[in-house]
């Protein structure tokens, strides 16, 4: 399985806005599941950010086409060669 970086530009309108419950389960669901890594949105920028898990840029397409934000976003896909971060390593080890 790859892993991949999303990045999403999105518009708000009050419809959007009543759409992001359902969305928010769904995008539990993905996390849950271990298909997405991370989740991050930036009410400043209108900006979202995922890195998600599949086996290709369609499979991916096909996950986030299941939300009904869908049809706000402008997405950019791109496959990962390095992804790296704190929370990927293991525990400092400590004496007690």
């Amino acid at each position: 399985m790859k892993k991949y970086q999303i990045t999403i530009y999105f518009r708000m309108d009050d419809e959007f806005m009543s759409f992001v419950p359902v969305h928010r389960m769904y995008i539990n669901t993905l996390i849950n599941k271990n298909i997405i890594e991370y989740y991050s949105v930036s009410m400043e920028s209108n900006r979202c950010w995922m890195v998600i898990n599949a086996d290709s840029k369609e499979d991916v397409e096909a996950l986030l086409k299941k939300t009904p934000l869908y049809k706000y976003w402008q997405i950019e896909i791109d496959e990962l060669f390095v992804y790296d971060a704190q929370t990927n390593r293991l525990p400092e080890f400590q004496l007690n």
